[in-house]
Formats: C-alpha cells, sequence, structure tokens
C-alpha cells in the first residue's frame, strides 16, 4: 500500500525532510502502510475516540489512525525534525490532528483529550516501558484511558503477558494483568523498520478493566511485586525479609509458602500478600 490517504508513501516523506532516525531517540521508523494500518486496526473501533499517539515520527501510524476514523489525534513528538511532515498530515485532515512537541514523559496528556480515549504507539524503544508503568499505574482507576495498543520489543512484550512458571514472568506481568486484559495481537521481523532494530518487535493491547481482579493497595502490591522480584532466585522468605515484620507469618496467611520463590507465585496471592502486609497499618 503505498497511500491511503493521497498524502506521499512514507519513504518520500523520510527523503523529503531529511528524517534519518537516531538512535538516541528511539526512533525505528514503520513504512508499510498496510502494517500501521494493521496496528491502527488492532486498537479497534476508533470513530468517536480520542487517540494518544507517542512518537508519531513520519506519520505512518498517525495516518493509519486518521483513516480508521479516530475522532482526533493528539501526537506527542520530541523530535522537531518530524513536524513539517505531520503538519501535512494534520492539512490533509484538518481539525483531527494535534501535534505537541515534546518529551512524552513530561506532556500532560490527558489534560488534553476528551473520553472515550484510546492510546495507540510505536513507541520509542528509550521510554516504552516507563510510558507503560506510568499508565498502568494513574493515581486513581479506572484510567484515563479505554485501552492501549503499544508497539515493544518481542522480549517485552511477551513480559508484559506472561504467566506464573516462565522466565519472564515478573513485575511487569503483574502489574499489566491486575488491572487489564493484555494479549499479543501483532509479531514483527527487524526488516520491517528503518533502520532494522537487532530484534523482533510486538504490539500488545490491552484493556483497562473497571476495577483490578483482586482487592490490593497499589502502592503496597508494587513494593511486594518489586521486592519479590529483585531477587527472584532466592526464596520468599529471604528475598521479602526486609517488607514486614514476621514475613514468613504474612506468606502463611496469604496462602504462600515461604520457600517458594516469585516466579512460581500467582496474581491472586500476591495481592493476598499485599493486603496482609498492609493490614496492621489499619
Amino acid at each position: 500500500m503505498a497511500t491511503i490517504d493521497g498524502l506521499p508513501p512514507l519513504r518520500d516523506v523520510i527523503a523529503t525532510h531529511g528524517l534519518v532516525a537516531k538512535r538516541q531517540l528511539g526512533q525505528n521508523f514503520l513504512l508499510d502502510l498496510n502494517l500501521t494500518a494493521r496496528i491502527a486496526r488492532a486498537a479497534g473501533d476508533l470513530r468517536g475516540s480520542d487517540v494518544l499517539e507517542v512518537g508519531p515520527g513520519p506519520g505512518g501510524l498517525t495516518r493509519g489512525l486518521l483513516a480508521e476514523g479516530a475522532r482526533r489525534v493528539l501526537a506527542v513528538e520530541k523530535d522537531g525534525r518530524c513536524l513539517a511532515a505531520l503538519a501535512e498530515i494534520a492539512a490533509a485532515y484538518p481539525g483531527r490532528l494535534d501535534v505537541v512537541q515534546g518529551d512524552a514523559l513530561e506532556v500532560d496528556a490527558a489534560a488534553r483529550l476528551q473520553a472515550p480515549v484510546k492510546v495507540v504507539a510505536n513507541l520509542p524503544y528509550n521510554v516504552g516501558t516507563e510510558l507503560l508503568i506510568r499508565w498502568l499505574t494513574p493515581p486513581q482507576w479506572p484510567p484515563f484511558w479505554q485501552s492501549l495498543t503499544l508497539m515493544f520489543q518481542k522480549e517485552v512484550a511477551e513480559r508484559i503477558v506472561a504467566r506464573p512458571g516462565t522466565e519472564a514472568y515478573g513485575r511487569l506481568a503483574l502489574l499489566a494483568q491486575w488491572r487489564c486484559e493484555a494479549r499479543i495481537v501483532l509479531t514483527l521481523p527487524p526488516e520491517a523498520f528503518t533502520p532494522a532494530p537487532k530484534v523482533h518487535s510486538a504490539v500488545v493491547h490491552l484493556v483497562a478493566l473497571p476495577e483490578p481482579r483482586f482487592p490490593a493497595d497499589a502502592r503496597v502490591l508494587e513494593r511486594v511485586v518489586a521486592m519479590a522480584f529483585n531477587q527472584r532466585r532466592k526464596m520468599l522468605r529471604s528475598a521479602l525479609k526486609g517488607l514486614a515484620p514476621g514475613i514468613e507469618g504474612l506468606l502463611l496467611a496469604s496462602g504462600i509458602e515461604p520457600t517458594r520463590r516469585a516466579e512460581e507465585i500467582g496474581l491472586e496471592q500476591f495481592c493476598a500478600l499485599a493486603r496482609a502486609v498492609a493490614a496492621p497499618a489499619r
């Protein structure tokens, strides 16, 4: 698919604007508009929704989102070189694309969006995980977004959907699955990108649940999980010994054998432990 909207092919856009991808910005451009359209469709029906996109680059996914009917796209782009190319897209879709130049870690995107909101992005590799954790751990739940459709390195995507007992299972899986339905919807080889990264990539689709799967204080659960997986090869009675007094008793009260390791413990048990840890403070 050379074009979907009368705008030039992405290779021509990159050549015209001199958009050589910068490694320090975590840039890997996806130029096939068939693929960007597939990612946009993976986010579900976009009609009637605002969409937040981080790191649009030359705008391939941006064009897919608009062509698929997004009510409005808010694109946050750190690289000023990309602004002229994005302005051309905005002109082709009057009133439907707003571009903010800035660091996505610093821009308050939620204040610029109207519900319902979906986040769809080919995230820069160097900030992708941090952004995901921020979106998964807001002060209030439900969050400002309904769903996240995000591209990561495949290894990171597998960590998000991992199950107990697997090597990929850890803090990211627990934070995501506590409050979301998460699944991998698309896998892409390195050669799909310019420049080609050294790893495969994957798109993860996360849908926010109305409330967490199991009750727990978010801050306590995050602390429990972080400590448990920081020393994942140790027995939990050792890995968590600084968490709270009488940790062995708290583990047993939560239905967890103190000699087990973090990767063996499911979400429900971690939430029970978080409740047990928080109980003395109440």
